[in-house]
């Protein structure tokens, strides 16, 4: 609890400490995923006791589980201390699938949903554009509709196994 401490807090350590507690709050759309780990919570800032501004970047523009997270998001911080917590939608950079950390690319996938394929990494540019089915493994597989149960998401199935799998799309 930040609240009722002896020895005074700097507000660095004390940063650090709500953006693990911002960050840790599940997507309400993908709850196998942290804010965090899907890289939309951009900064947090302490700018007096008891107050706090949290900048989040949404997945797209106009995104409707915008306003869950920062629901959330001020519930578990006024959980741990904070009187005035100030939730913020940050536009500029625009989000980008290369936000998703390592560890939220591991969970898409292990629950089922394909991961986006990295933009900006060095080296080779593969010659297809394949995915690989979060089931079996295959690269064979088809579109079925451009948007699945979000926005983000596309619908595809494979085609070797026959089963069908989200994939968030990349941006």
């Amino acid at each position: 609890m930040v609240t009722g401490q002896s020895s005074p807090v700097t507000f660095t350590a004390l940063e650090a400490e709500l953006r693990g507690l911002a960050g840790a709050v599940p997507d309400p759309e993908l709850p196998v995923v942290t804010l965090e780990e899907l890289g939309v919570l951009r900064a947090v800032q302490v700018s007096g006791p008891g107050k706090v501004r949290v900048e989040l970047t949404p997945t797209y523009t106009g995104c409707p589980a915008i306003e869950a997270m920062s629901s959330d998001i001020e519930r578990v911080l006024r959980e741990h201390g904070m009187r005035e917590v100030s939730v913020v939608t940050v536009l500029t950079p625009a989000w980008s699938t290369d936000d998703i950390s390592a560890e939220g690319r591991r969970k898409l996938a292990e629950s089922g949903i394909a991961p986006p394929r990295p933009h900006g990494v060095d080296g080779p540019v593969p010659l297809t554009l394949s995915l690989r089915c979060p089931h079996c493994g295959s690269t064979d597989t088809e579109l079925l509709s451009r948007f699945s149960s979000t926005a983000c998401k596309a619908l595809r199935r494979c085609t070797a196994c026959r089963e069908p799998f989200d994939h968030f799309k990349e941006l």
